[in-house]
């Protein structure tokens, strides 16, 4: 059996829970990276022998946008899937139902899925630390199930998830990139931005059309000059308080 991990991760976050969930999972894995801004212009045609983790962090309720038009770029051809919604300890809303409806649509099969919580990108406060070790433990104890699910035949094709139709409005946070004098222009943002938005010629400043605050660039910022508007984001921290407070559990879909 072919392995895939097809993940969009633009800090790492939904990456490490992959990690956890892959480990399981004996053989080398292909893996298609769709945080990278090349993968826009890549087509993909898979088999129906493959195992695809498909991963995503959750962004106002829904899959990320460029995830969702790379996605469209691949053909499963009844390759089956196990979805992976990572959230930062508020909630998935129609982020796996999405998932779902787009990977069947390019022709997965959509055998299992997981919601799993990690540390916010924007506030890290909520969900710190996390995947912890009792997360990893459920994680793993999840992924075993789905594998042997697998080699006993007895996961369903087409897997219910949670989330509504139509789905939720996608939201984003009024929030700007602010670059400071650190800035060296060394690019690194640039050549690592997952939509484009900034360019190597001018890498001190951001086309907030583009940008989706996914929050890469800051945390690889060598120079740490690149940062959101702290008064904003101590508002913004305070007014959705209620919705992270307790701590949030991973399921297993199967």
């Amino acid at each position: 059996m072919e392995i895939y991990e097809i993940v969009f991760s633009a800090t790492g976050r939904t990456q490490k829970v992959v990690d956890i969930i892959s480990s399981v999972f004996s053989g080398e894995k292909n893996k298609i990276d769709l945080s990278n801004y090349n993968t826009k212009d890549k087509n993909y045609e898979l088999s129906k022998d493959c195992f695809c983790v498909v991963a995503v962090p959750v962004y106002g309720g829904r899959v990320p946008k460029p995830a969702v038009e790379r996605l469209q770029n691949i053909k499963g051809n009844g390759a089956s899937a196990l979805l992976v919604a990572v959230y930062g300890n508020r909630a998935i809303d129609d982020c796996l139902l999405e998932l779902k409806n787009i990977l069947t649509q390019q022709g997965f099969k959509c055998r299992a899925a997981i919601s799993a919580v990690a540390e916010h990108s924007m506030m890290p406060q909520y969900g710190a630390n996390r995947p912890d070790k009792q997360d990893e433990d459920e994680l793993k104890d999840f992924a075993k199930k789905v594998m042997e699910g697998l080699e006993n035949n007895t996961l369903t094709e087409s897997i219910d998830v949670p989330g509504k139709f139509p789905y939720v409005k996608a939201s984003s946070m009024p929030l700007k990139i602010e670059v400071n004098n650190n800035c060296i222009k060394c690019g690194k943002c640039a050549r690592r931005c997952p939509v484009g938005a900034i360019s190597l010629e001018e890498p001190n400043t951001t086309d907030t059309k583009k940008c989706i605050t996914c929050m890469r660039c800051i945390e690889e910022c060598p120079q740490k000059a690149r940062s959101l508007p702290p008064k904003l984001m101590s508002v913004v921290s305070f007014s959705m308080k209620s919705k992270f407070k307790g701590r949030k559990e991973n399921k297993l879909y199967i």
